[in-house]
């Protein structure tokens, strides 16, 4: 069965989407079948593999609908091993209309249960809030990835999320685990920076992972034309950070 990691913080800005692509094209690359799933209706983690938005007709709206099968949802990628389901901004409909709906947390949870043992790792793009749409990616996960700036503002609102999370395990999913923290935007140049990886691993140890996440140019540059950062230019150091992450990943996972 794959694993199934979402991707979250409700602050906007950290690296999320960016991360969630290029880890689904490192991990691919790294010979594991990876489902990547956008659960944000701003639908930046498809089309940053490409997809182009007014083509889909079934993605994960339709998913937490129930009203189509999973398998249906499923587009294939230019990324290596990485599969998509698409978002769409009709995504945002959904965050009202779950809520008269009965045990509204949990059908992401239902609608993947055909198709999980497909894929070695199943990563959910969450979207920067703590609504329903990102409550259901907590439910269905088996672990939390969470990005962390290297700003100013790097850990405000993250107690607010580990609450939430702690919350999740308590009430709806207690296999919740997390994966760990990630630091992205490091630059090397910039004593905040160092302060703030300083500061992060001197409160969460072992949770944070041993790679981090430089600001590099052709990182930003690869969504505007439709590739992950391997595709784009795999000897960049952007590209080179994310097959560090997955190789800790497949480590933390043997």
């Amino acid at each position: 069965m794959g694993k199934i990691i979402a991707i979250a913080n409700q602050k906007g800005g950290v690296g999320k989407t960016t991360t969630a692509v290029n880890l689904a094209a490192a991990l691919g690359i790294l010979e594991k079948k990876i489902l990547l799933i956008d659960a944000d209706p701003q639908a930046n983690a498809t089309s940053g593999l490409g997809v182009e938005l007014s083509d889909i007709t079934k993605g994960t709206y339709q998913l937490l609908n129930h009203s189509v099968e999973a398998g249906e949802t499923v587009l294939k990628t230019k990324s290596f091993n990485v599969d998509l389901i698409p978002s769409h901004i009709d995504l945002v409909a959904s965050e009202i209309e779950l809520v008269d709906q009965k045990e509204r947390e949990y059908r992401l949870k239902k609608a993947l249960k055909e198709i999980e043992k497909e894929y070695d790792f199943i990563l959910i793009d969450c979207a920067p809030s703590l609504g329903l749409i990102t409550l259901n990616a907590l439910v269905a996960a088996h672990a939390v990835i969470i990005p962390i700036q290297c700003e100013y503002f790097a850990l405000e609102g993250l107690g607010k999320l580990l609450n939430t999370i702690k919350s999740v395990q308590k009430i709806h999913n207690e296999e919740l685990d997390i994966e760990g923290l990630l630091l992205t935007m490091y630059d090397t140049r910039l004593r905040l920076s160092n302060q703030v990886v300083e500061e992060v691993k001197k409160h969460f140890g072992k949770m944070v992972f041993k790679t981090i996440i430089q600001r590099n140019i052709r990182l930003s540059e690869a969504p505007s034309f439709g590739e992950d950062i391997i595709t784009y230019d795999a000897s960049s150091r952007g590209a080179k950070s994310y097959l560090s992450l997955g190789s800790e990943i497949i480590k933390r996972n043997k």
